[in-house]
């Protein structure tokens, strides 16, 4: 399945969940899609939890 037709479905989702749930389900769809697709991507291998816990070194601060 292509990323575009991923991108529809997941479009429509969040337009049912808005007219017929309101804005909180709009939210809440939105959030669970969110954490489903982090999960996806540390399932395939994409992310490591490392990528989100670890410190900067001293010369990568940014002002």
């Amino acid at each position: 399945m292509s990323m575009a037709v991923v991108g529809l479905v997941a479009g429509m989702a969040l337009g049912f969940a808005g007219y017929f749930g309101g804005f909180g389900a709009f939210l809440l769809v939105a959030a669970l899609g969110a954490v489903g697709f982090i999960a996806g991507r540390f399932l395939d291998g994409d992310l490591e939890p490392g990528d989100f816990f670890r410190s900067r070194e001293r010369g990568d601060r940014r002002r």
